[in-house]
């Protein structure tokens, strides 16, 4: 689902030669389509294992010194695997293959740091999972040392990671705070004892609103909050209560995703009812609604998904033209080189991506035979970087700019033409496309993931993605 940044989709009333708003957004394909969230371009399942670890190391050795980097690091761990995910992660109540696991990325650390230019530092600093949080102190004091000693941090770095409230503490967020985390990202989903117990997250608001007042008196005060819309049993008043509920927390930045339902890629996925799952059209309402309640709250909307305050870095990105999409959603992280440390972590550099392999067990083989551990990838073409920032300018700002790509790529910029009468032709007066630019209007904004797919080059047979809205 998408969001229209000036005002409520929710328009039943409206009409166009006899539809209503929302049966001609379904009559374009917006609960029928699946397709990426383009997180990245060319998407994860493009990717083959022609490319791997030289790939890797190739691209490692090219890097500027006076760039900075962005480093990301996965724990794949969680005490309880939550129904609804489909990351890549594993359950472990013992503190063993969590300990095992960090000496790994430390061995990774040092495979990498040979390869690194003298001089690197890091701007940004991503902990994600599975649970980071499942760390003790000992290990998350000896974990983000040992990055910092290969990645020396920029004066104005950021730390973030993501925490789960019920898999954290006072000591935990001491030591992170200790080691530098500024941001700290709270996954929530949804309040409703319900609603959790559908998805196989217990996570009781006073814990969480505990949580954010230990990370408050910390120093953190920079926080993100994570819902999701269109679980089971969700329903208008309960996630009502919910985005209530989440305000009184008062986060910087919020992301309301849309649950993708994928049980062939994410088998956990089988255990929750999809008889219990929202309708279409109430799925869209639900988010309509949600949307509406931070707008009136003073959050401004964030692309397609994300909600900021007006003095925080994502809603000053998106207005200086500065917002930018990773893997982790929308970002105002300028650093153009990511680099993935752990299972299944994907790096993204100026010619590629490189994946480390997705298996733990796999991933923990070749650090041990002292090699990286890209296992997949893809080599960037000239066309796939102007693909990719067409894609791009469309999902982060609603607008391709087709006098700056011709600026940046020349003559290259001319084979989209035909992508954009043809994204035209389908969409109508739902975007207007003149010499300069083609802009999505407000009303047709739930459709962005559906038009930035036009100008993807790149459809791997086979390939599942999750629904449009």
């Amino acid at each position: 689902m998408q969001f229209d940044p000036a005002q409520s989709q929710r328009a039943p009333e409206r009409q166009k030669g006899g539809m209503t708003q929302i049966d001609r957004l379904a009559a374009l394909g917006l609960f029928d389509s699946r397709v990426p969230r383009y997180t990245s371009y060319p998407t994860a399942p493009v990717f083959s294992s022609a490319v791997g670890a030289a790939e890797q190391v190739g691209h490692l050795d090219a890097l500027d010194p006076a760039v900075p980097v962005s480093v990301y690091l996965h724990i794949p761990f969680c005490e309880r695997l939550c129904w609804f995910c489909a990351c890549r992660t594993q359950g472990t109540r013992r503190p063993e293959p969590v300990e095992s696991y960090v000496e790994t990325l430390e061995a990774e650390l040092k495979l990498v740091a040979p390869h690194l230019p003298a001089g690197l530092q890091m701007g940004r600093l991503h902990w994600g999972g599975g649970t980071p949080t499942i760390l003790p102190p000992a290990l998350i004091h000896r974990l983000a040392q040992a990055v910092k000693a290969v990645f020396p941090p920029t004066p104005d770095w950021e730390f973030s990671v993501e925490i789960d409230p019920t898999l954290v503490d006072r000591d935990k967020i001491a030591a992170l705070a200790e080691e530098g985390m500024n941001r700290a990202s709270i996954g929530i989903q949804d309040f409703n004892p319900e609603v959790q117990a559908a998805i196989g997250r217990e996570q009781p608001y006073e814990v969480t609103r505990a949580c954010v007042e230990d990370l408050r008196e910390a120093g953190i005060t920079s926080l993100n909050a994570d819902l999701v819309y269109g679980l089971p049993y969700q329903d208008a008043a309960r996630l009502k209560d919910t985005v209530e509920k989440v305000l009184s927390l008062a986060p910087d930045r919020i992301a309301l995703f849309g649950y993708a339902h994928v049980p062939w890629m994410a088998k956990r996925q089988e255990l929750i009812d999809e008889s219990a799952l929202p309708g279409d059209a109430e799925r869209y309402d639900l988010a309509c609604a949600a949307a509406d309640q931070f707008r009136a709250a003073g959050y401004e909307t964030i692309g397609i998904d994300h909600f900021a305050l007006p003095e925080d870095g994502l809603a000053k990105a998106a207005k200086s033209g500065h917002l930018r999409r990773n893997f982790q959603g929308y970002t105002d992280d300028r650093c153009p080189t990511l680099i993935g440390l752990g299972a299944s972590s994907i790096s993204r550099f100026a010619g590629g991506y490189v994946q480390n392999a997705a298996a733990t067990p796999a991933y923990v083989e070749r650090i041990e035979k002292g090699q990286l551990a890209g296992a997949r990838g893809h080599e960037m073409s000239e066309e796939d970087h102007l693909r990719g920032r067409a894609i791009e300018m469309i999902m982060c700002d609603f607008r391709l700019d087709r006098a700056a790509l011709e600026r940046e790529f020349g003559d290259l910029s001319r084979s989209i033409d035909p992508d954009l009468v043809a994204v035209q032709a389908r969409f109508g007066d739902l975007v207007t496309l003149d010499g300069k630019a083609l802009e999505i209007r407000p009303e047709g904004r739930a459709l962005t993931r559906l038009i930035a797919s036009h100008f993807d080059a790149h459809k791997p047979e086979g390939a599942r993605y999750s629904r449009a809205s």
